[in-house]
């Protein structure tokens, strides 16, 4: 049986364009009737894999997602004195177990998907270029196989890999993200700008230099995410990396916003509540709590007090669905972050 570590975090968010669709409008969701906002799991997991915090925290042991490091190898070949022609060959043979190759215009040894690659990973592929210059020659089918079963890097472990070519060297993910939504309903917004040519700022006719729109809105997000240590474990084999990246996860989920259009808006936010859960039992969201969108002159009170009470009529008729619950309350300055890093990791 896996023990789980489940988040459930409420963030208050100003007028912003989190996660942008298709048309450059903030992402929403229809639920309960009512229409909300909407972060998509891929933005959050990458503005955390990103961020400065999770890069302090974890940098060490943190991936590349990447299709290009095939051309870090040809490049890493060149310095190294092999001709153009056989660099070329030499890292297209080198990353071929990463993922398939293909022709690019600008770069050498492109992969045709993105592959994330773990850090040791990445410097036996340096280290079998340095052989295969030093001794001038290809390097052999043996010596391409790099990829690892359980590579050391937290957000492979955490979030997964799928290598169509070679599925033996998956990752099941250990850490399922859900796509956060705003507890209340919403409406898109337009702003209207106009930017001036600081040249023609003294020619009363001029006009603006430049007009444009930008979608926004605002709301409460509901967040959750569910963490399989048991898998985590099997993924890393390192009870301490794995406690760290539990806690670089947690902190990271509950300080980082996601980076759309931050320098437009600065919609940067802490998260208001958290509320941590760990146990056997079978894993459940909250956000049947807001199926019915919050309303009210206390939207944030409101939305607090709908899940502590979903969490409690759950236990009600399942019986207690975590064997341990702890949280913090900015509304009432009440718990604390560091407690529940603390908690997360016991």
């Amino acid at each position: 049986m896996s023990q789980f570590i489940q988040l459930h975090l409420l963030t208050a968010y100003p007028p912003s364009n989190l996660n942008r669709d298709d048309l450059g409008r903030p992402k929403t969701a229809l639920v309960g009737g009512t229409e909300r906002l909407r972060v998509s799991s891929q933005s959050l997991k990458r503005a955390w894999r990103e961020s400065d915090l999770f890069e302090d925290a974890m940098g060490e042991w943190k991936g590349i997602r990447t299709k290009r490091f095939g051309n870090d190898v040809y490049n890493h070949l060149i310095t190294k004195g092999v001709k153009e022609k056989d660099a070329e060959k030499w890292a297209e043979k080198i990353v071929s177990k990463f993922g398939k190759v293909e022709a690019h215009k600008t770069f050498k040894a492109y992969m045709s998907q993105l592959v994330h690659i773990a850090p040791e990973e990445q410097q036996a592929a340096v280290a079998l270029a340095d052989l295969v210059a030093a001794e001038n020659r290809e390097p052999t089918d043996k010596e391409v196989e790099l990829l690892r079963q359980r590579p050391k890097a937290v957000d492979i472990a955490m979030f997964g890999r799928m290598l169509a070519d070679s599925p033996d060297k998956n990752v099941e993910a250990a850490v399922q993200v859900a796509h956060a939504i705003t507890v209340n309903p919403v409406k898109i917004e337009d702003d209207f700008f106009t930017a001036v040519d600081d040249l023609n700022k003294h020619d009363e006719d001029a006009g603006a230099g430049h007009m444009g729109e930008a979608g926004f809105g605002s709301g409460i997000f509901y967040l959750y995410l569910c963490i399989n240590k048991t898998q985590l474990m099997d993924n890393l084999q390192d009870e301490a990396l794995v406690n760290q990246a539990i806690q670089a996860l947690v902190e990271t989920a509950a300080k980082v916003s996601p980076t759309g259009k931050q320098n437009s808006f600065a919609s940067r936010a802490y998260t208001s509540y958290l509320l941590a859960e760990k146990g056997m039992q079978q894993p459940r969201s909250l956000s049947v709590a807001f199926l019915k969108a919050v309303k009210g002159d206390d939207p944030m009170s409101a939305a607090i007090g709908a899940l502590e009470m979903q969490r409690e009529r759950f236990d009600a008729v399942y019986g207690a669905c975590a064997d341990a619950q702890h949280s913090m309350n900015a509304q009432k300055g009440e718990g604390s972050l560091s407690a529940i890093l603390q908690f997360v990791a016991e």
